[in-house]
This record gives C-alpha cells, sequence and structure tokens, in this order.
C-alpha cells in the first residue's frame, strides 16, 4: 500500500480564497485526506447510511433553500446529524447566508465553517480537482523534465550520460525546464502524470565543470515552469554497436510510472550528434502521434503502394 498523502484546511483556505465562519480548535492543525466531497442534502434530512465522515460537506443553493422551509428544530436536528460526525470542515457556496443553526452545531461540535462566493459546482470541480493534486501519489526518480514545444519530456538516463548538459542546450533554444536531478511524479489521474522539482533545488541546474548554476538568472524567469505533464519519456545511453536502434520509428515503447503508461524513445549518445535538436525532434513526432499521424507508418504505406503499383523507386 503506497504512502497516504495529506493537505491541510489551511492550505485549501489560502488557494481558494475562502472566508472562515467558525474557526474550530482544530482549525490550524487539522489535514484532509479525502479527495472527494459531499453534498450532504439527504444527510440533512436524517438519512446517514452509508456518510463518509472524512470528507469536506459543501452546501449549495439547493440545501440552504430546502433547510430555510424546515422550523428551527428540524434545522438544528438536520445540522447536528451532520456536524455531530466530526467532518473536517463545512463549506457553504455561492454566497449563501450561513443559517443560525448551522453556524450554531458547528460552535457546538467544533466544526470549521467556510464559506465562497463562486457557484457550487464551479467550486466543487476547483476543490476536487486542487485535492487530486495535493493527495496525488508520488514517487522521485532521477532525470530532468524540459517542456519542449509543450510537450512535457523526462530525460532519463545514466548518470554522466549528459542529461542535464542537453537540457542547457534546449533552454538556449528557447524551451523551459522544470527539474533538473530529481524530479517529482505525481499520478493526477488514472491516465495522467505531472512532474514538479523539489523545492529545495526548483530552478537549480548543475553541470559538471560549471557548478550550479540558478536558471531564471541566466536565461530569464521564462526559462522555468513549475510543473507540466509529462507526455513523452527520452532515454538517453552511450551508443553501443552491438545493439540494435529503431531507424523507421515502427516500434511503439512505453514505460510505467505509478501504474501510468508513457511513450518511450530511446536515443544513443556518441560525440558530435546534437542532442537537443534530436529531443526537439522527438517532441514534434510526438505531437504528430497524437493527432494521428506517424511519418512511419505513412512511409510504408506509400512503399506498398509503390510495389503494389510495379513501380521503382
Amino acid at each position: 500500500m503506497g504512502k497516504k498523502y495529506t493537505v491541510s484546511l489551511t492550505e485549501l483556505v489560502r488557494e481558494h480564497n475562502l472566508k472562515v465562519v467558525h474557526a474550530a480548535p482544530d482549525y490550524a492543525t487539522i489535514r484532509i485526506g479525502s479527495v472527494d466531497l459531499n453534498r450532504p442534502g439527504i444527510q440533512l434530512m436524517g438519512y446517514l447510511d452509508h456518510f463518509d465522515a472524512s470528507r469536506i460537506q459543501v452546501i449549495g443553493r439547493s440545501e440552504n433553500a430546502m433547510m430555510e422551509e424546515l422550523d428551527r428544530e428540524r434545522r438544528l436536528a438536520g445540522f447536528e446529524a451532520v456536524m455531530a460526525r466530526r467532518v473536517p470542515a463545512v463549506i457553504v457556496a455561492h454566497a449563501e447566508p450561513v443559517l443560525p443553526e448551522c453556524l450554531e452545531m458547528a460552535q457546538k461540535y467544533g466544526v470549521n465553517l467556510l464559506t465562497t462566493d463562486i457557484d457550487t459546482s464551479e467550486f466543487s470541480a476547483r476543490l476536487i480537482y486542487s485535492l487530486r493534486y495535493h493527495l496525488a501519489p508520488r514517487e522521485t526518480i532521477h532525470g530532468v523534465l524540459m517542456e519542449v514545444y509543450g510537450e512535457g519530456m523526462l530525460i532519463i538516463g545514466d548518470s554522466g550520460v549528459g542529461k542535464s548538459e542537453t537540457a542547457l542546450g534546449l533552454l538556449k533554444q528557447g524551451h523551459r525546464l522544470i527539474a533538473d536531478d530529481a524530479v517529482e511524479l505525481l499520478r493526477t489521474s488514472n491516465f495522467h502524470l505531472e512532474g514538479r522539482s523539489p523545492s529545495l533545488i526548483r530552478h537549480f541546474m548543475e553541470l559538471r565543470g560549471i557548478g550550479v548554476i540558478n536558471v531564471p538568472s541566466v536565461f530569464g524567469i521564462g526559462a522555468v515552469k513549475p510543473s507540466c505533464q509529462i507526455d513523452l519519456a527520452v532515454e538517453m545511453e552511450l551508443w553501443d554497436d552491438s545493439k540494435h536502434y529503431d531507424r523507421l520509428g515502427l516500434d511503439t515503447k512505453t514505460t510505467e510510472y505509478l501504474g501510468v503508461s508513457i511513450p518511450l524513445v530511446t536515443i544513443p549518445v556518441r560525440p558530435g550528434r546534437n542532442l537537443a535538436v534530436i529531443l526537439e525532434l522527438a517532441a514534434l513526432t510526438n505531437r504528430q502521434k497524437k493527432t494521428g499521424y506517424n511519418a512511419a507508418e505513412d512511409l510504408v504505406r506509400q512503399v506498398d503502394e509503390s510495389v503494389d503499383k510495379g513501380l521503382e523507386f
């Protein structure tokens, strides 16, 4: 079982500009560990089977309107049913008024009560996206992460093969660095990986013979980016004359991190090869393949058509 990550409620309050109506005693220390939210309509009416008290509760216009139609005693009972289970927070959305009974039960049971002006559906979507990012499974690997022509390119290979030097060439050609030496991978969904740099070494690059450089101070702030989705892995390895390297690009290889599969190309390294240009081409080719075009398959098709017609080439 992988490590479970959490995010502090105070971080979510800052990130989403939430207003604090009632700060419970645990406000500064409570951490959220569920990526799911709950709209507690049926719970406020007393149905509590299968209720997950670890989720943040979001009260929108529908729930508020329903509660306003009830008398005070029924409102108290409804809010008490939810608050008594010590949910981490209740957020009232859509600039709806916080009903007095809601605040009363939040104070009684020590539940954090917050509000937002944003529409309920939009806010819920934003908060779920944020929670998925903060709580995403993750691992840190040795490598370099660049954004090349909009493609997140993870450059991997043995130490000393030239990953950072190649990244430097890409920087000089206007592409952006996300991470050097250590790349933190996050599985933000079942199909997507995001990469970023550990905060301690963010925006720094180590070059043998030169030392450590601060990339924004040398190339400008536009040369770095905090994170990006990973679209392609490029494995750099020293050229091996005994090894067969794909010359057409028909072989489709992938690698897997955190259960997510991403395309993989292997680039052999030897003196004289302009690796930065080759990696630019790898990024462009990957973009073409995502749109459904494969140059190697196109060439093979044209050759087959020529053979069928008895043409020489």
